[in-house]
């Protein structure tokens, strides 16, 4: 006790011989300073009481009687019951404000957490969607000679174009090493949960898919292309045409929507090391949908692109490009690392990511740009795709192009 604390000793002399008055000066000392600790004691056993019949007054007069509510004043401020239970529970204003912070707080921040929990999910789908293509691809002897596409001119003159082509590289083919659902031809679109509407990566929007890979894109058919070989200094004239194929569609069991645009001629790779143009390699391109209709219907987001190129030891391709371009379109590549020095999780797309690009150049807003580097190299150069007319080149890395980094 605090008063117990006070008391430093007592001396108390015991035994024959000794004087009696220290034994009762001791017991008289030790006698006050118990009575003093026991009037300590009970004044504060007496202030504790009276807080509690202070707080049982107040809890009273607060309360509720006979189902009616009171509103008292404590006696000793004149204040209402409401203040003087003030630091017992909140009041209505601090209940409203700490609502309003809460719902601001949630307004901010719920969109983001969102965002980031779809492109999670658009990732890991993607990703496996990519996964299930490989393999069904890798298991399909080739990917040439399905279908039909030729023109027929009739006896007037008159040209038409015989096209199955796309159609029966789904159905004798993918359906072999795929499961798929449901196929519709290129009038029938919607029917496979392609959406009616599609946000490019440029944030245009299109009235649907492009229904044949020359509305896809228009390089794709018809493209020439001259001048004189800085490199060597002689001259060059390239030109490529094919017949502007339909698109079909299909849904696949996982749930994707998926638009294939079809090449039954394509070309093999066969080591080039000199310019080249690139359509004839494409085999296939496909524009996938994560969730039909659902939405957002964003190229980028639940929307990405594969390409398949050559038709044996095929590679499957699926970059998922940044929305802009890296520099102004003068960047060399003497570091390899320009993507990665930018932000961490992108690179430099290789060769035939930058093909896959290319032919799908109107979804990703990446019509008015030249040419765009790779990262693959070849001889002392690294091979760069010209968008304007589909020419893969090899130019020194210090020379200036755009530069388009992809996602890992």
């Amino acid at each position: 006790d605090r008063k117990m604390k006070e008391i430093k000793s007592v001396n108390i002399l015991s035994g024959g011989g000794g004087s009696p008055e220290p034994v009762a000066s001791a017991t008289l000392g030790l006698r006050l300073a118990l009575n003093a600790t026991a009037r300590a004691c009970a004044e504060e056993r007496a202030g504790i009481a009276g807080l509690i019949t202070s707080l049982t007054n107040v809890l009273t007069y607060c309360g509720r009687a006979s189902g009616t509510p009171r509103r008292a004043l404590d006696s000793a401020q004149g204040k209402p019951c409401s203040v003087a239970l003030l630091g017992l529970a909140f009041t209505m204003a601090e209940i409203l404000l700490s609502l309003t912070i809460i719902g601001v707080v949630a307004a901010i921040t719920l969109p983001s957490l969102t965002g980031n929990i779809n492109e999670r999910t658009w990732n890991t789908q993607r990703k496996a969607l990519y996964a299930r293509f490989s393999q069904a691809i890798a298991l399909m002897p080739a990917l040439n000679g399905y279908g039909t596409l030729k023109e027929n001119t009739d006896s007037a003159g008159s040209t038409s174009i015989e096209d199955t082509a796309a159609e029966t590289f789904v159905t004798a083919g993918l359906s072999k090493v795929l499961k798929i659902n449901n196929i519709c031809d290129s009038e029938h679109l919607l029917d496979c949960g392609l959406s009616s509407k599609i946000t490019t990566i440029d944030a245009s929007v299109l009235t649907g898919l492009p229904s044949t890979i020359g509305e896809l894109n228009p390089v794709m058919i018809s493209a020439y292309t001259s001048g004189i070989d800085s490199d060597t200094g002689n001259s060059y004239a390239f030109s490529h045409s094919a017949i502007n194929s339909k698109v079909a569609a299909f849904e696949t069991a996982n749930g994707e929507s998926i638009a294939v645009y079809y090449n039954p001629v394509c070309q093999s790779d066969m080591n080039v090391t000199t310019q080249y143009n690139v359509q004839p390699k494409v085999c296939a391109n496909f524009v996938y949908d994560l969730n039909g209709t659902k939405g957002p219907n964003t190229v980028g987001k639940d929307i990405g692109i594969m390409t398949v190129l050559y038709p044996s030891d095929s590679v499957v391709v699926a970059p998922v490009p940044e929305s802009k371009d890296l520099g102004n379109g003068s960047m060399g590549l003497s570091s390899g690392e320009v993507c990665t020095k930018n932000d961490s999780a992108t690179r430099l797309p290789n060769r035939d990511e930058v093909v896959a690009m290319f032919v799908n150049k109107r979804l990703l807003g990446l019509e008015v740009r030249t040419h765009y580097w790779s990262n693959t190299r070849v001889g002392n150069g690294i091979w760069r795709l010209h968008f304007d007319n589909g020419r893969m080149l090899a130019r020194d890395s210090s020379g200036g192009s755009y530069v388009r980094c992809v996602k890992r």
